[in-house]
């Protein structure tokens, strides 16, 4: 855990889900090459080559952009794949169920800091599998405020869905404090609009919340 930037006052909390919320490094993987498969497909390349071909893309892009990273949603996209399109294949290919299970653990904390700060998701998964996944961790009644990728149609790290999720809190950027495990997809962007940030590096960090933000 990195602790980049507390609000002077944290009144909510925006947690990331994926490798945030659960630590599956198969899940995290699948999630990932499963649209890569798909995407070698209907290009009529072996899976290898849209391997290749999608990590290439993301190295040359984060040369040309001081080591920053983009998400896959944009990748794919500057390879003519509309977000719409990505939307329908996550929300197909994507199976939450098959990999997750409920965090009795995770449970308890989201329940101690919703005693005293609004919470919600931002997420660059569709709203179906996100919704999923919070259903497998036993958590979804935490997250009734979810700004997945349909939501707003664009992808982290774009400032519109951290900017929607703290007008739906009704709570001002300085007063959210943006939690996730990927710093250039997670944090950047929405310290930049006056939020505080917090590295995670799984569940096991978001467990000790509660005590860090006494």
């Amino acid at each position: 855990m990195k602790i980049y930037r507390l609000p002077l006052e944290t009144k909510a909390i925006l947690f990331d889900i994926d490798s945030t919320l659960y630590t599956n490094a198969a899940y995290a993987f699948e999630q990932v090459d499963v649209q890569i498969r798909h995407f070698a497909d209907l290009r009529g390349i072996s899976h290898k080559e849209g391997r290749e071909l999608i990590e290439n893309y993301r190295t040359e892009w984060a040369e040309n952009h001081n080591g920053e990273k983009t998400s896959l949603g944009n990748t794919l996209k500057a390879f003519g794949i509309p977000i719409e399109e990505s939307i329908k294949w996550r929300e197909t290919l994507l199976e939450p169920k098959d990999f997750l299970q409920n965090d009795p653990r995770l449970f308890a904390t989201l329940k101690e800091l919703s005693k005293k700060y609004s919470i919600a998701a931002v997420t660059n998964n569709p709203a179906l599998p996100a919704r999923k996944t919070l259903q497998c961790l036993g958590v979804e009644e935490f997250f009734t405020n979810l700004v997945a990728l349909d939501t707003c149609s664009v992808s982290k790290p774009h400032p519109t869905p951290y900017q929607y999720a703290a007008k739906l809190l009704n709570v001002a950027c300085t007063g959210c404090l943006s939690v996730g495990d990927r710093f250039d997809i997670d944090l950047r962007v929405p310290m930049e609009l006056g939020m505080g940030g917090i590295l995670v590096d799984g569940v096991e960090d978001v467990y000790r919340l509660p005590d860090i933000l006494k």
